[in-house]
């Protein structure tokens, strides 16, 4: 990421909260033949020393990553979005995008087939328990064991992070609560998530 150090957290939790919020992640791999990216769901691993994930890649993502092979860059987009200079006293009129970013990297660990399933399952539970009737994997595990087998399964435990928290904190406080204001409200780049990370960081 551009170097910006105001705007840098050196905070496990911060992280890990970006991660709970924003399980959607981009995996990236520099390869023997070029950059490859995908996109999975993924977990934070509550009970882990540090900062750790589970994931699922669908074959054949893993031999296109070489996965284990190399470390990875794992992306973590929170929430993001265009400030209008509209929003600024009168003269200032530079535009910006403010966003929360993590970075992390590692070496990814290759699960065990049970381990890999256990993760299905977590990740299953943890997204359908918000539903009013809920489903698991356990109410056809025959027939889920064998789609499971069209996954591998990692782990990253993290090794070193690069996070920013970019929310127009070189702004008076005047100024920061118009965007606060603007991004509540009912206009094209109302944002509450982003109005919410903006007061984290008040």
């Amino acid at each position: 990421m551009r170097n910006t150090p105001h705007y840098v957290t050196t905070d496990d939790e911060v992280v890990k909260r970006l991660i709970r919020e924003n399980p959607w992640c981009t995996y990236v791999s520099s390869t023997a033949n070029g950059l490859v990216a995908s996109h999975y769901a993924t977990l934070l691993e509550e009970d882990a020393d540090g900062i750790s994930i589970v994931s699922h890649f669908g074959r054949p993502d893993e031999k296109l990553h070489e996965l284990g092979e190399h470390e990875i860059l794992v992306i973590v987009q929170g929430p993001h979005g265009y400030i209008s200079p509209g929003w600024y006293a009168e003269g200032d009129i530079v535009p910006t995008w403010n966003h929360v970013t993590a970075h992390l990297y590692g070496t990814p660990e290759i699960l065990s087939d049970e381990e890999n399933y256990a993760v299905l399952r977590r990740l299953v539970d943890h997204f359908e328990r918000g539903m009013p009737e809920p489903h698991s994997l356990d109410e056809d595990p025959e027939r889920m064991r064998r789609v499971a087998l069209g996954t591998v399964g990692l782990r990253l435990r993290v090794t070193r992070f690069d996070a920013r928290r970019k929310l127009s904190q070189n702004k008076p406080s005047e100024v920061r609560e118009r965007i606060v204001s603007a991004l509540r409200g009912d206009g094209p780049y109302a944002h509450p998530a982003l109005a919410d990370e903006m007061q984290r960081v008040e």
